[in-house]
């Protein structure tokens, strides 16, 4: 009833909705509201909404569209070579002049992504790389934004200023300055969390998911680049989108 309300409001073909995300274990807890923070902070809902904009993306764990529109745009026959299925069917939609409406409700939908590390792993590395732009430059500079690499490497630099002898009183000045670093990104995801709607005690998982998340966007560029996608059963050569 809501999604069908949601279409007529909103004169869209095709509603999706991003479900509240059921999280049972540690590897949930830490991975998944780091992977959809940093998902929230690429994908405008307003952009995708507005029809005047080109952005177009879709959640596959919640899709309702127009019989008549889904046959036009050749159903899902014609996304079966697509690693994102749900972005490219609403892609295809919106360029079908159709109108779609994205968003992520509280209290409508819930579900539980993966029951395993070795799913969710699964099921990350196959989507990262394209959802980020599927470009190395994208890849590039979204892991430079969501790893805390600059200020490991900066602290690393610092443990080995300490071990050879460097003036110590520049020691205490490097430490701070990445502390400070890492505190702006520990309050950078802070807000991100409560932005939304995910418990802000998760903050305690903020350096495993960014590390998680990190390794697997570069597990994704490799896959998507330079081997194949996996994924049920099907195979996805390089380059598959």
């Amino acid at each position: 009833h809501r999604a069908i309300a949601d279409a007529a409001d909103h004169d869209a073909a095709l509603v999706s909705y991003s479900p509240e995300q059921e999280m049972e274990t540690f590897w949930e807890r830490a991975m998944i509201p780091f992977v959809y923070c940093r998902l929230a902070a690429r994908f405008s809902f307003a952009r995708i909404n507005d029809p005047r904009q080109t952005d177009a993306a879709a959640n596959g764990q919640f899709l309702m569209i127009r019989r008549d529109v889904y046959e036009a745009v050749g159903g899902h026959t014609a996304m079966a070579g697509k690693i994102l299925e749900d972005v490219a069917l609403a892609r295809s939609v919106k360029q079908q002049g159709f109108g779609i409406y994205f968003a992520a409700p509280a209290g409508v939908v819930r579900t539980r992504m993966y029951r395993s590390l070795g799913a969710m792993w699964q099921g990350w590395t196959k989507n990262l790389y394209p959802l980020m732009g599927g470009s190395f430059r994208s890849f590039l500079l979204e892991l430079l934004e969501a790893c805390p690499v600059i200020e490991l490497a900066a602290l690393l630099g610092v443990l080995a200023l300490y071990v050879a002898g460097f003036p110590s009183v520049l020691l205490p000045t490097g430490a701070g300055v990445v502390t400070g670093m890492l505190l702006w990104r520990n309050i950078s995801h802070l807000a991100a969390l409560h932005r939304n709607r995910y418990p802000i005690s998760y903050i305690k998982y903020y350096f495993a998911g960014a590390m998680l998340y990190s390794a697997a966007l570069v597990e994704s560029w490799w896959k998507s680049t330079h081997g194949g996608v996996v994924w049920k059963g099907r195979t996805y050569p390089a380059g598959a989108r």
